[in-house]
């Protein structure tokens, strides 16, 4: 393992449950726009506030956006989202069209993966060279290329016959034997 993951935080690979089966749900909290009304790095988060501002807050009703004017700061977006993280980011000198971008990630996104150490649900010390076992491992591979439904891949053959099987066989059986005795 390299030293780059050391310090970073481990996590599993997460989504919000079902979400979207019925109804979505936007997982931005609230989005804070820190800026400032003199500073020349401010211009495109002035330009997106004055022009894009208003559409993004009616077209998002469950985002609360705040505006924070500071002096001699440069440009910050912070959004919040439901499961506690914060995603802070510095958008100095940053064009209108870019911070639209911006703003769309962080409106879409689920909150901050970007530093978690992604880990896998299976360990083991003794990695295998072929990969791990899938259900598909030893099937035939005539049932690559067959044309399904196929009769001869859709019965089950691996099971024993059932008792209720094998009385069914011996009943037809002796229906059959009775036939031949009586022409």
């Amino acid at each position: 393992m390299s030293a780059n993951n050391l310090f970073l935080r481990s996590a599993f690979v997460r989504a919000p449950l079902k979400n979207g089966v019925g109804r979505y749900v936007c997982q931005l909290q609230r989005i804070v726009f820190k800026f400032c009304k003199s500073n020349g790095a401010s211009r495109g988060m002035r330009d997106f506030i004055e022009q894009d501002l208003v559409d993004f807050s009616k077209d998002n009703p469950g985002v609360v956006v705040y505006l924070k004017p500071r002096r001699h700061r440069g440009p910050v977006i912070v959004g919040e989202y439901l499961n506690g993280d914060r995603l802070w980011m510095s958008v100095h000198n940053k064009t209108h069209e870019e911070i639209v971008k911006w703003v769309e990630l962080f409106r879409t996104q689920q909150g901050n993966n970007w530093n978690s150490r992604l880990r896998k649900y299976q360990y083991t010390n003794h990695p295998s060279v072929q990969g791990p076992w899938t259900p598909f491992a030893f099937k035939d591979p005539e049932l690559n290329t067959a044309e399904l439904p196929d009769v001869r891949f859709g019965s089950n053959n691996r099971l024993p016959a059932t008792a209720t099987e094998q009385l069914r066989l011996m009943f037809e059986k002796q229906k059959l034997d009775e036939l031949k005795t009586a022409e």
